[in-house]
């Protein structure tokens, strides 16, 4: 065999190796259509969709079964008559699909969800090029800022023996007794008491029997939020009664009363206060602590690891500000409404559950639009740009680590971590939390390389900052 035939049987065997769509490239042409859009336009050759089509009628024809003919034996002319609304229906689609993402892939579009085809209004012509254009939105494109050497300040807070005292104090109130006193009423006591009611405008009288109530500043009273309730208590006894008027709230829980007067009755029946758990055997045991002294070593443990995780939390958000100041992008329309749409509707919820009817929710829905506009806008911005740094970082999320931040939120919570994850799986927001923590690597990689400058705290700002998460009637030691 001579070379000139080897060579023109090789031609041969290649063209037919080849695909329609190496033979008959598509002619595509991308534009900007808005901030993080593109339209392409794709023009696909006839010659291309001719092939594409008698390639599906030949594989249709090798299977079909037409009464009067063996299978594989049907003339083609009758394959078309029988089948053709199919399959050019389905060629057009598969052309569609196929041009779109070759497209995209050939242009290095880095796609944001579907793109958005109207596949209708698309024509399968008879003779010519098949025409159809599309819009796609693309991430947004913008370059980082130095991540290294940035500047962050970290709180210093020092655990004193003072806050070590608060925090013993608070798990003793948390497991004391409220015990009957004889003597007035005090901030921080608590009255048993018959409450009644009178709205104005209503003639009926509510009265509720052996109400606990706290004497606090702020208080509920049979559901009525009261102010200055402790002065109102004042040296109250035993078989006193006080009285006050009060206008309800917009929020107030029964829609007919809102926004009436009520004239509300205290009879006071007991007076409590209480009386925290004493330092014996039984309480330390609840703590794990063999005496006083260890008891006050793990409260002052935990107190430091409050200070860091706090410190630590203040350093991440100047990051945060740190890239949200420094880059600058424009954010793809459709995702900024569709964020927008669901923060307004967790917002209607949460309003509808607080009590405030649809009508007070729409007087405020203006001013609702443009906060949920803005917090999508916040949010998506910071996604963004968090998803960039994680890359450039090149930072991974093991299954060891994923399965490790779940443990430590569901002790948290008071939850199995194997309940957790199946719950975060079924509703959906396990990829979200991955997220969170690839984020939250990102964070710590920035900060190992950053110039971290110490800073005293404020007299009298030690025990506040390094007790925010466990003040209050709550130590959140266990």
């Amino acid at each position: 065999m001579t070379d000139e035939k080897i060579e023109n049987m090789e031609a041969t065997e290649q063209a037919a190796e080849e695909t329609p769509a190496e033979k008959h490239p598509n002619l595509v042409t991308v534009t900007e259509s808005g901030p993080c859009k593109k339209k392409i336009e794709i023009e696909i050759p006839e010659q291309k969709v001719r092939e594409y089509l008698d390639k599906k009628y030949q594989d249709l024809r090798k299977v079909a079964e037409v009464p009067g003919f063996r299978k594989g034996r049907a003339p083609l002319r009758l394959i078309e008559k029988r089948f053709g609304s199919d399959i050019s229906n389905q060629a057009k689609l598969e052309l569609i699909i196929e041009a779109a993402e070759a497209a995209i892939k050939d242009n290095n579009l880095d796609t944001l969800g579907d793109p958005s085809i109207d596949h209708e209004k698309i024509e399968l012509p008879s003779t010519g090029p098949m025409k159809f254009d599309f819009e796609v939105e693309i991430r947004p494109e913008f370059d980082l800022p130095d991540l290294e050497g940035i500047t962050v300040s970290k709180p210093k807070v020092e655990v004193t023996e003072q806050m070590v005292d608060e925090q013993l104090q608070t798990l003793r109130r948390q497991a004391g007794v409220w015990t009957p006193k004889d003597k007035p009423a005090e901030l921080d006591d608590q009255i048993i008491a018959d409450v009644v009611l009178n709205v104005e405008d209503h003639n009926e009288r509510n009265k509720e029997d052996n109400v606990e109530i706290y004497v606090r500043k702020t208080a509920f009273a049979a559901g009525i939020p009261i102010e200055d309730f402790d002065q109102l208590m004042k040296d109250a006894r035993h078989g006193d009664t006080r009285k006050t008027t009060v206008e309800l709230p917009s929020t107030f829980y029964n829609e007919d009363y809102r926004g009436k007067k009520v004239n509300v009755e205290i009879f006071v029946k007991e007076v409590k206060t209480l009386e925290p758990a004493e330092m014996n055997e039984e309480f330390l045991s609840r703590y794990g602590a063999s005496d006083e002294n260890d008891l006050r070593d793990m409260l002052r443990d935990h107190l430091e690891s409050q200070a860091e995780r706090s410190a630590q939390s203040a350093m991440s958000e100047q990051v945060y500000a740190y890239l949200r100041d420094k880059v600058e992008f424009d954010l793809p329309e459709t995702l900024v409404a569709s964020q927008a749409l669901s923060i307004l509707q967790r917002q209607y919820s949460n309003l509808l559950m607080q009590g405030l009817s649809r009508e007070q929710i729409d007087e405020q829905m203006d001013r609702l639009r443009a906060a949920s506009d803005q917090q999508a806008k916040e949010q998506l911005k910071m996604f963004f740009i968090m998803d960039k740094v994680a890359d450039a970082l090149d930072v991974s999320v093991s299954e060891e680590e994923i399965n490790s931040h779940i443990a430590y939120v569901a002790a948290i919570r008071g939850r199995r971590p194997e309940r957790m994850r199946e719950e975060l799986a079924r509703d959906g927001s396990l990829s979200q939390f991955v997220l969170q923590v690839r984020e939250q690597k990102a964070i710590e990689k920035i900060l190992e390389k950053a110039n971290i400058v110490e800073e005293q705290p404020a007299e009298g700002q030690k025990a506040e900052e390094a007790t925010t998460e466990g003040n209050s009637d709550q130590s959140g030691f266990e």
